[in-house]
């Protein structure tokens, strides 16, 4: 199993929406690197740590788990959609996404601030200096300890 850490604002699509919705798909990641991962790397049964981005405390706030490994992601295809690429061929799909369920919600939020501080995750990806994608893999140590500030 890997581990992985995906980020939404919370306005958009948050934690509590995941929890609404029981099972969502991860659309409109619209950067090559994130979409390997979610192409290549992601499985059924991969654990993500639901971080909020963007907002007044951004941090992780809940755990989801991969249900559907990548598949073409169709807002891509969607004229009406703000994620749509018209260089995107559903003969060729450009865009991929994953299928996420909700596990559960954080005992509390786990912030930035708070990551930032911790010199075990000095060489977690979140955290390093001009690493801004929406996705990024987290190691089985770095999980275990996040977990621990719980």
């Amino acid at each position: 199993m890997n581990y992985w850490l995906m980020k939404s604002e919370p306005d958009v699509f948050g934690i509590d929406d995941l929890k609404a919705a029981g099972t969502e798909h991860w659309d409109g990641v619209r950067n090559y690197q994130a979409r390997n991962m979610m192409r290549d790397e992601m499985k059924k049964g991969d654990q993500v740590f639901f971080y909020h981005s963007n907002c007044k405390e951004p941090g992780i706030a809940g755990i989801a788990e991969v249900v559907r490994e990548g598949y073409p992601d169709h807002t891509a295809f969607d004229p009406e959609s703000k994620y749509c690429d018209p260089k995107s061929d559903p003969g060729n799909p450009r865009w991929f996404m994953v299928d996420l369920k909700y596990i559960r919600h954080l005992q509390r939020n786990i912030t930035l601030q708070e990551l930032k501080q911790q010199s075990e995750l000095a060489d977690f990806k979140l955290i390093q200096r001009g690493n801004r994608l929406s996705v990024m893999p987290v190691t089985a140590a770095q999980w275990s300890f996040i977990l621990g500030l719980e």
